[in-house]
């Protein structure tokens, strides 16, 4: 696999904050400032006639860093401020995207994303080449932008599409199935019924819009997999939830990754199991970073001031992939 070299400090928990529940509970709500920095909204339309919208923040260099965010986010999402906070202290242009219909692309998409949207993704990296040609880019993805990635960079979508120049994916789903059961259990299903109420609200605000009709029937308590059943795989053109988790779980395509990329992950995420991802042994153009603390996209530190190892990691990642 792909050797950078390591961060230099390793992330280790306060002791507030051990373990994986208390990383993923803690790094979600900890107050911490996001600078404001100017930016210019766009959208970008896709080959079935949804849009996706987003924000261009200027820089200095010839870097373009593209970050997406996670189930149920949008791009002013807290990792994501903090990604473009890191990366325009390096002086790159940064572009943060709205999955279909998140944030202020509410309104702009009839169809669902998921965890199998690379070729979305595509669509954003081949507008950013006609409209900046001469920068270099670097995708960052969050959770399930990461397995959505993985997916684009290792070839695992119906049909070619363009990519960035090296990536950086944080905690990816990598199988799909294997995590749709690992959150239906015990404490998880906190983290579950959180992702069912965003999701089902996004549901009724496409109705409300007049975006879609009425026919997907979901209900509070239920599993993520029910909601992939009932919504996801439906919407998405899937035979079933099991379809879906067979198309779109990036760990089959790993070992096929040509672009430079960095695949972290927490041996302690709660309901993302950093073990598929090493036996699908990535290829030679991956760097494979597992952290034992973190939990799912917390990695909190005592090392660091405000605690944030995350930005850290990835901003020393982003330095290595683009020497």
């Amino acid at each position: 696999m792909l050797q950078l070299a390591q961060p230099p400090l390793p992330c280790r928990p306060p002791w507030w904050a051990r373990g994986g529940h208390l990383q993923t509970i803690l790094g979600n709500y900890l107050p911490g400032e996001e600078p404001a920095f100017p930016s210019e909204p766009f959208r970008i339309s896709l080959p079935d006639g949804d849009q996706l919208a987003g924000h261009h923040y200027p820089g200095e260099t010839k870097v373009l860093v593209l970050v997406f965010h996670g189930l149920g986010g949008d791009d002013q999402a807290h990792y994501v401020r903090r990604t473009v906070s890191l990366a325009r202290a390096q002086g790159h242009h940064v572009w943060t995207l709205n999955h279909r219909g998140c944030g202020t692309g509410r309104g702009l998409a009839t169809k669902p994303y998921h965890s199998g949207s690379g070729d979305d993704l595509g669509t954003a990296f081949a507008a950013a080449r006609e409209q900046h040609p001469d920068l270099r880019q670097l995708a960052v993805g969050y959770s399930l932008s990461a397995n959505a990635l993985l997916l684009n960079l290792g070839q695992g979508l119906p049909s070619p599409t363009a990519q960035p120049d090296a990536a950086i994916a944080v905690n990816p789903p990598a199988d799909l199935g294997a995590c749709s059961a690992a959150i239906h259990h015990g404490i998880n299903r906190l983290y579950e019924l959180r992702f069912i109420r965003r999701c089902r609200a996004a549901i009724r605000q496409r109705v409300e819009d007049g975006l879609i009709e009425d026919v997907f029937p979901t209900w509070p308590t239920m599993s993520l997999r029910q909601f992939d059943e009932a919504y996801t795989a439906r919407a998405g053109g899937f035979r079933d939830a099991d379809d879906y988790y067979a198309r779109c779980s990036a760990r089959h395509h790993l070992a096929k990754i040509t672009v430079p990329t960095v695949l972290l992950m927490a041996q302690d995420d709660p309901f993302i199991p950093w073990h598929h991802a090493v036996e699908a042994k990535p290829s030679a153009a991956v760097h494979l970073h597992l952290e034992p603390c973190g939990g799912h996209m917390g990695y909190l530190s005592r090392d660091l001031p405000g605690h944030r190892w995350l930005p850290y990691a990835v901003a020393h990642y982003a330095q290595e992939l683009l020497k």
